[in-house]
């Protein structure tokens, strides 16, 4: 028997191998609760059907209300302008001290009334629950959930606190200089150390002991756009919004020691008293809804919770932008952005076989018989690149280099995927071009292709597992055949090699 076909033999060790059978398999990964979907798949979308008659509604109102409500708040404007230029006057863009003095006591009650003027005037009827806190009470006040820019009427209830802002805002005329006069923390969402500038920055007005008012920390990105939003808004007869201010928050040992605990408490009391779900979605989501947008997917397909994956898996921005790009190569073609079983075989240049599918299930974290962006995310990080290992890439490269020469031939990997595949008929060689420089492929070569197509590591201990669990399934004299044999193409110590596999 050649070397080829006793490589061939091992490999056929795998139930059902050309049959189509599922065989045995190993128990399914545990999951932690922690990577569940999101209660809420896209908190940046909004869709609002309106039926005929809120149609005809809105036009008949908006030919009386749309002229009047715009005349009036362009004047609210023009007035509040001059005393914000005072309020503002020699003071540079990003403020190192409070303003103070006579300014400040002049202008602030003046644009607070013009603040409430602006929004009765757009047909807002506010109700006040709850008790406003002072800035030497409460520094730091958030008003949640931000999901328009009308969020700045909980501003002017409250006293017109700092807001965080992106840098963009104050450089727009006339409402730019408004925004200054409320001395905000300006931030750049394109600057790296913007967050931690901001968090800084944030820290020290907070510890002023009263001397600069109280910082507010607060569009949904798929939706009715700004000028839409405000032609609805302005042709209702009125809104109704209701602002609670909820009792101060005061952090304890522990949570002043870690102020992730501190601010996971706050927002789910915010959420049950607002009756709405918590997720971990944050604005680095919303920049891979663009990127997935520009790559042609849906764009909720970007969609990860970011702040929390990355945390967790330890993986930054650059890293899941590049696999959003791997994804869209694979899932650009499917119904919906989502990867199916045979765009999973397309990509990887295989047939469907039961390690593929087993490898298929184990990505499929909630059994639907697709991988959206989030899962494939975990899945590279949880399964594997764990088991891209130099350990195993050397296993592997021993299993294909079945004459031990140092190289794999075509026919040497066609062999081996043949067999362990059980796809007699299978045509390996676009997946072998793209391995090997030449006739041949060199360890090296072989390394470097793993290392960065780490799905073929975990198809690859997902043969060995079934392979191990069919063989002890096996009485047991008929065990030792396929593990002599093994020897011949595998690593020496190939009963010390162990599963990658780990809890996610």
């Amino acid at each position: 028997m050649s070397k080829c076909a006793e490589a061939a033999a091992v490999a056929a060790t795998v139930p059902g191998a050309g049959m189509g059978q599922a065989g045995l398999r190993p128990s399914m990964v545990p999951r932690q609760a922690s990577f569940f979907p999101p209660p809420v798949p896209n908190p940046f979308v909004q869709q609002t059907r309106m039926g005929a008659a809120s149609r005809l509604q809105i036009f008949f109102l908006g030919i009386i209300l749309l002229p009047i409500r715009v005349l009036l708040v362009a004047l609210i404007i023009l007035l509040a302008w001059p005393f914000a230029a005072i309020s503002t006057a020699c003071c540079p863009e990003k403020l190192t001290h409070p303003i103070t003095g006579w300014r400040r006591k002049i202008t602030q009650p003046v644009l607070k009334f013009l603040g409430h003027a602006m929004f009765l005037s757009m047909g807002f009827m506010v109700t006040v629950k709850g008790k406003v806190a002072s800035p030497a009470e409460a520094p730091i006040f958030v008003a949640a959930p931000h999901s328009t820019f009308f969020d700045g009427i909980a501003c002017v209830v409250a006293g017109l606190p700092s807001m965080v802002s992106r840098n963009e805002n104050a450089q727009v005329p006339l409402i730019g200089r408004l925004l200054r006069a409320v001395q905000p923390v300006l931030v750049s969402r394109v600057d790296p150390d913007s967050r931690k500038n901001t968090i800084n920055e944030i820290i020290r007005r907070a510890t002023s002991g009263g001397q600069w008012p109280q910082d507010t920390v607060t569009w949904t990105w798929q939706g009715y756009t700004f000028i839409q939003l405000c032609m609805l808004t302005l042709c209702q007869l009125f809104t109704k919004v209701e602002v609670e201010f909820m009792p101060v928050q005061v952090p304890n040992d522990e949570e002043k020691s870690d102020a992730i605990l501190f601010a996971c408490r706050v927002r789910s009391l915010m959420a049950e008293a607002l009756g709405i779900p918590v997720t971990d979605h944050t604005y680095e989501d919303c920049r891979l809804m663009i990127s997935a947008g520009q790559l042609t997917l849906p764009m909720e397909a970007g969609l990860v919770e970011f702040t929390k994956i990355s945390r967790k898996l330890k993986l930054d921005w650059d890293s899941i932008r590049k696999q959003l790009d791997e994804y869209a190569t694979i899932a650009c073609c499917s119904k919906g952005g989502r990867i199916g079983i045979d765009e999973f075989a397309e990509y990887l240049k295989l047939p469907v076989s039961d390690v593929l599918r087993q490898l298929f299930t184990l990505f499929d974290r909630n059994h639907d018989g697709s991988i959206d962006f989030r899962e494939y995310v975990i899945g590279l990080a949880v399964l594997c690149n764990p088991a891209n290992t130099e350990d195993i890439i050397q296993m592997a490269f021993k299993l294909f280099d079945v004459d031990e020469d140092g190289f794999i031939t075509e026919e040497e990997f066609s062999t081996i995927l043949q067999a362990s595949l059980g796809v007699p008929d299978l045509d390996v060689s676009g997946l072998f071009k793209e391995i090997a420089q030449g006739d041949s492929v060199s360890y090296e070569e072989f390394k470097s292709f793993a290392l960065k197509h780490p799905q073929y590591a975990k198809i690859f201990t997902t043969y060995l597992d079934l392979q191990t669990c069919h063989v002890f399934s096996l009485p047991k004299e008929a065990q030792a055949a396929p593990l002599i044999a093994s020897n011949k193409v595998s690593p020496e110590n190939h009963d010390e090699s162990t599963s990658d596999k780990k809890d996610d």
